[in-house]
């Protein structure tokens, strides 16, 4: 059996910039100093005089793009989700939001999967942050094709996006010719009757396995992909759970303010339901290999697994 293929969507994101170089002029990428690991070295490399290092300095950055957008321009600034979400919240919603400027939000290195750079890079809170502010879209993809597809829907899109990448290699999921990307959403992946998990970002393949586990303990799960947090699809959340009766969130953020918060709210207002929030609970990360911690704090396939089994009891 062939090995799955593993992307890391921060990858996808430099590449997709450079696909959308070529055919959009008007496409300007501003980095603070990280441009190797945001990926956005690629379209360094392939558009220069479009490239802008603003040195360490995300909030000057921002700025910068938010008059960019003002003379015509689309820009797409890069860094960490630690730095481009929340040391530069204030910018971000005062410069970005307030005026609705068509300024993307390419956010890298978010979550745990950050690995050994410890809890300060670990960024779990960002979700919550850029959903708050007032017509921002966020959107959180589960792997390449996804990532590649959501930066395209987001240079259409005319706004603020916020879109959030990782550093982690995640396999390949929706390399299928049926697969579509549309902003607010959702897709589902596998049908099910007993319970809704609903997954964003990474976590999107570690529940597809969980799904496997579960079939064979006699629980029909039906898993759904919700890539874009902000606007959320309600129409899909309450259809799944006013079937299967119970929901299940999962992401690698923290349970506080993310998908499960959202799901929470779309559930209390339209269709209310026991819900259980799989993610970070209240704390900071910590250093570590990526895959050691994911495992650690059961957001691999084997802890999703025990925790929904444990809920359908």
């Amino acid at each position: 059996m062939s090995e799955v293929k593993k992307i890391a969507t921060r990858d996808s994101y430099g590449n997709a910039l450079v696909e959308l170089g070529k055919a959009h002029d008007d496409l300007i990428v501003l980095d603070a100093d990280l441009a190797g690991a945001t990926k956005t070295c690629i379209f360094q490399k392939e558009f220069p005089e479009r490239h802008w290092d603003c040195g360490i300095a995300e909030c000057n950055m921002t700025g910068i793009a938010a008059g960019l957008a003002t003379c015509g321009k689309v820009p797409f600034i890069s860094s960490f989700a630690m730095f481009a979400a929340g040391r530069n919240y204030d910018q971000v919603r005062n410069s970005i939001g307030y005026p609705h400027l068509n300024v993307k939000i390419g956010a890298t290195h978010a979550g745990i999967s950050v690995g050994e750079d410890g809890a300060t890079h670990q960024c779990l809170e960002d979700l919550s942050l850029m959903r708050e502010i007032p017509g921002m879209v966020v959107i959180n993809p589960s792997d390449d094709v996804e990532a590649r597809a959501a930066v395209k829907a987001a240079y259409d899109h005319v706004g603020p996006v916020y879109l959030r990448f990782g550093r982690l290699a995640v396999p390949v999921i929706n390399d299928t010719p049926d697969y579509k990307f549309e902003i607010g959403k959702g897709i589902v992946l596998k049908e099910g009757k007993d319970v809704s998990i609903f997954a964003t970002g990474l976590e999107v393949s570690e529940t597809l396995e969980a799904a496997k586990m579960l079939a064979a303990d006699g629980i029909d799960a039906e898993v759904i992909n919700i890539h874009t947090i902000k606007p959320i699809d309600r129409e899909l959340i309450v259809k799944s759970v006013s079937k299967t009766g119970k929901a299940v969130t999962v992401e690698e953020h923290s349970i506080n303010g993310g998908l499960g918060s959202a799901v929470a709210e779309v559930l209390c207002e339209e269709q209310p339901a026991k819900l259980l929030r799989i993610g970070v609970e209240d704390r900071f990360g910590e250093s570590g290999p990526a895959v050691e911690l994911i495992h650690k704090y059961g957001l691999d396939a084997e802890g999703i697994y025990n925790k929904v089994k444990n809920y359908m009891k």
